[in-house]
Order: structure tokens, then sequence, then C-alpha cells
């Protein structure tokens, strides 16, 4: 979720569109926007022009704590993932990724 924010314009996103970013129901992204928010890490602001809604933002206390755990997050996926496949299904993976859009 953090990542999410990370790469929304301004770090935030309107709460429904972050839960459908990170495939979460709007409750569990309650709850889990509760914890982060606890943390320090993202804080829930209005939406400009519409007093109802509200978006989710990364604060920089959360883009800071999301820099410190990319290494071993990156190492992980590495480990559990990319170092399974050989230079062929590296090189078909970053095919269908660029196909599917991905950075």
């Amino acid at each position: 979720m953090l990542v999410t924010l990370a790469s929304a314009p301004e770090r935030r996103l309107r709460m429904a569109e972050l839960a459908d970013a990170v495939l979460l129901t709007r409750s569990g992204l309650t709850r889990r926007v509760d914890r982060l928010e606890r943390a320090g890490l993202v804080e829930r602001v209005r939406c400009p022009g519409d007093g109802r809604g509200f978006n989710a933002v990364l604060t920089d206390a959360g883009l800071a704590r999301l820099a410190q755990v990319a290494p071993t997050h990156l190492n992980g996926v590495r480990r559990r993932f990319a170092d399974r496949l050989d230079p062929d299904d590296l090189t078909r993976l970053a095919r269908i990724w660029a196909r599917l859009g991905g950075d």
C-alpha cells in the first residue's frame, strides 16, 4: 500500500481508489489505514471539493519507512521469484511485463 501511495500524484489517492489498487475491501482498507495512521505513515485528509470523501496520503515518515524497507523487500522478491527463473524465463517475463504496461 505504501508503494501504491508513493507512486500516486502528490502521494495521495481516494480511499476507494486505493482499496481497488491494493485489492482490499473498503472495510479491510479502513482497518489497514487505521494502523498505518497510528504509526504515522499515512494520514487521511478530506478530498477537496467533496466533504464526504477522504484521501489516504503517504506522510514523509511513510516515505522514509518505505525507503528503509525497500531493499529487504526487493531482496526477498528476488530470492523467492526472480532467482528461480532461467534467463529465457526472465526474458519472456520482461516482454509480458512490458505488454501489461509495467515499469
